[in-house]
């Protein structure tokens, strides 16, 4: 057994509780003792862990509080327990270390001989709290030279190396259990030393003890770890993985222990080359083994090599324990190159939009201009998944599948935007005196089409109606609005006439205004971005949509159409990270992803649902109902803004979902929450069950747009 085990006052504070009687008496005969000083913190870490963003659920209480006495600072500090303390200290390794990850870094027991690079090493360990205990093993004492590496103070010298380490250990947590060793690792400690390691990290200067330690390490079946403060060299050899490995990668040969046992620093010069290699060696590390014996007393170190291999380790540590990939071998984190390499920064692009175009709209020819409007309807994504042409005297708009997406679910969402250019085009015909009849064919039926699943086709004749021709001028100046709206309340007059407009129209209007129910629906349609967000399918669609100055701006979403705030605009580079979603999946969080949706429903002055009777799923004529409904949406969209509101489409991830199985197509992994996100929805709009949503929209009053959304060129059209 270690003989250190006696001496534990030397390094381990002395453990008190207040409620024992014979702890009473300890405090009481301290707190006598002149220049003992008394600092309680318990009030001050419980109000930090009360101020924790999601905090834990502890099994302990305040039974669990300590008094801890440090000899050598002659102080007693009262404390909460272990539990409290390690969350409250560790809560900013989050989320770089989940509590998880933590919990269970802490299985592990991490030896370190060798307390110069050791001290750092072991120090980093217990700061960063992944492991459940320490074993320091050092036969040396400070001195003087070792503080230019060594994080110690003048009070320190003549102090055993392992006992200053396990002392700043114990100041930083003192529930951490640490044992020493201060004879270093001998014959006769060895399998005491390793019997319960999980890990060794080797750090000590005597070869043959260098060999011990891997002899140990491959005997007891651990990985083993080396930090070199020499361009960062780190040495990994998992004997846990290769049981006949050669100590030191094969790279001593057959050199024995006896071999390397007493040699003086110049006499270990070669073995450290054939261990370093010495064409990896920096220049000033391989002059300086020249100079050994000579005009040194033995290599250099530096404090900052020294800190940087503490963290290097670190990090093998946790990559080890949380069963990440690492293999033997070696590598180095050369701080000199990387200052070799400094470049300049990529510089802020600032975004430099080009001039607008007008969107093409008013046109010579009446056929055109049909064209022109039924190319302004509004879509998912701005795709328009349509395709326009005249033919026969006719303006033919098919659904182009090739358009959809994601959350296009059986082209329900195309349908709707089919379903709104029609109406656009018959406003035109109207307003031009060329309308006649209007058609919809479903499954490719019908003399205009043959493949596309919808087709709308509009006669071109010599009708004229005044109602529909109303509409045309306000369809050209319909605009989607994301500003953050007022909150000012809307006149439910207004509301009432939206009604009416959704009812001429064959459809139906369910809205809320409360701020209660508002702030509902903010956080569920906020909680189905979350899900589109962390589906990987549904992230990389609503990013492809977006357009930047450079961009293709006739299609997709101009960004400026957006109404991003700076914060916002600068969120983009790291929420279109596919690898940053693919973690905060991972830790089940992203609630924050809503956010964008959440401030803009909660600023809204109504949230209201276009529906619409449609037949069941997967009829024939389903598509055809959702075009009926794209029709009621233009038009109450176009009534809406005729008052003075801003119009923003806030259509979730289910909202074209009918049917078992449709979410779990489109989400797997939270197909069960959007079904319950739907459910919760429908109930508060009070949509019945033989209505269905053609779209929801965020009513409001705001400032006027920044930029309109362009629309691709209609194809030619012949005069009539």
């Amino acid at each position: 057994m270690n003989s250190d085990h006696n001496a534990a006052a030397e390094y381990r504070p002395l453990f008190l509780d207040e409620s024992d009687p014979e702890d009473a008496r300890r405090i009481s005969e301290l707190r006598a003792q002149n220049g003992i000083e008394f600092t309680d913190l318990r009030d001050l870490l419980r109000a930090e862990f009360n101020d924790l963003v999601a905090p834990p659920e502890l099994s302990e209480g305040p039974e669990s509080d300590r008094w801890i006495y440090y000899p050598w600072r002659k102080s007693a500090v009262a404390l909460p327990g272990p539990e409290l303390l390690r969350t409250v200290r560790l809560d900013r390794n989050r989320n770089k270390l989940t509590r998880a990850e933590q919990e269970k870094l802490t299985n592990q027991t991490i030896g370190v001989v060798g307390q110069s690079v050791g001290h750092a090493i072991a120090h980093t360990l217990a700061m960063e709290g992944i492991c459940g205990r320490i074993k320091l093993a050092d036969f040396d004492t400070i001195e003087l030279a070792n503080l230019n590496r060594i994080p110690g103070s003048l009070f320190d010298i003549g102090v055993n190396k392992a006992v200053v380490t396990a002392r700043r250990i114990a100041e930083i947590d003192p529930y951490l259990p640490v044992e020493i060793y201060t004879a270093g690792l001998t014959d006769e400690n060895v399998d005491d030393f390793f019997a319960d390691l999980t890990l060794v990290v080797e750090e000590c200067d005597s070869l043959d003890i260098k060999l011990a330690v891997r002899e140990a390490a491959k005997k007891y079946g651990i990985p083993l770890l080396m930090e070199t403060s020499d361009r960062g060299l780190l040495d990994i050899e998992r004997y846990d993985l290769e049981p006949a490995r050669e100590p030191f990668h094969g790279l001593l040969g057959g050199a024995t222990r006896a071999d390397l046992r007493g040699l003086t620093t110049r006499e270990k010069a070669p073995y450290v080359v054939r261990i370093l290699d010495a064409h990896g060696l920096s220049d000033r590390f391989a002059a300086s083994l020249v100079e050994i014996d000579q005009t040194l007393d033995s290599w250099p170190q530096l404090a900052g090599d020294v800190q940087l291999g503490g963290a290097t380790v670190a990090a093998a540590v946790r990559r080890i324990g949380l069963g990440g990939a690492l293999p033997s071998g070696r590598t180095r984190v050369d701080l000199t190159a990387c200052l070799d390499a400094v470049t300049e920064p990529d510089p802020v692009v600032e975004l430099a939009w080009p001039a607008d175009v007008e969107v093409e709209a008013r046109q010579s020819t009446e056929a055109r201009a049909v064209l022109a409007a039924a190319q302004l309807a509004p879509s998912g994504g701005n795709v328009q998944p349509w395709s326009l042409r005249e033919e026969n005297s006719a303006i033919v708009i098919e659904l182009d599948i090739a358009r959809s997406s994601g959350m296009d679910i059986g082209y329900r969402g195309s349908a709707v935007a089919v379903g709104a250019a029609l109406y656009n085009a018959r406003a035109a015909a109207a307003a031009h005196g060329v309308l006649g009849e209007a058609d919809l064919y479903t499954g490719g039926t019908g003399r205009h089409s043959r493949t596309a699943p919808l087709t709308a086709v509009l006669q071109l004749s010599d009708w004229s109606e005044p109602e529909l021709a109303r509409d045309y001028p306000d369809l050209l100046d319909r605009v989607t609005n994301r500003n953050l709206g007022t909150g000012e309340p809307i006149d439910p007059a207004v509301l009432d006439i939206l009604a009416t407009t959704a009812a001429k129209a064959g459809g139906g209007l369910r809205w809320i205004t409360d701020a209660e129910d508002l702030a509902t629906a903010a956080t569920l349609l906020a909680a189905s971005d979350t899900a589109r967000y962390l589906t990987p399918v549904l992230h990389a669609e609503m990013f492809s949509e977006l357009r930047w100055p450079t961009d293709d701006l006739r299609a997709g979403l101009d960004l400026r159409t957006m109404e991003l705030a700076p914060d916002e605009l600068a969120k983009l580079d790291i929420g279109g990270r596919a690898d940053v979603m693919d973690r905060i999946r991972e830790w089940h969080g992203g609630v924050a992803l809503g956010e964008y949706t959440r401030d803009r429903v909660l600023s809204a002055s109504a949230v209201v649902a276009v529906t619409f009777a449609a037949p069941p799923a997967g009829d024939s004529e389903e598509l055809a109902a959702y075009a009926r409904g794209g029709e009621t949406l233009q038009r109450v969209w176009i009534e809406a803004q005729r008052h003075g509101l801003a119009v923003q489409p806030v259509s979730p991830v289910f909202l074209y979902a009918r049917q078992t199985g449709d979410l779990n197509t489109v989400s797997p992994e939270f197909a069960d929450t959007l079904t319950s996100l739907q459910g919760r929805f429908l109930d508060l709009l009070g949509v019945p069950e033989h209505e269905t949503v053609a779209l929801v929209l965020r009513l409001s009053y705001a400032a006027e747009v920044t930029a309109r959304s362009r629309r691709l060129p209609i194809p030619g059209a012949g005069t009539r």
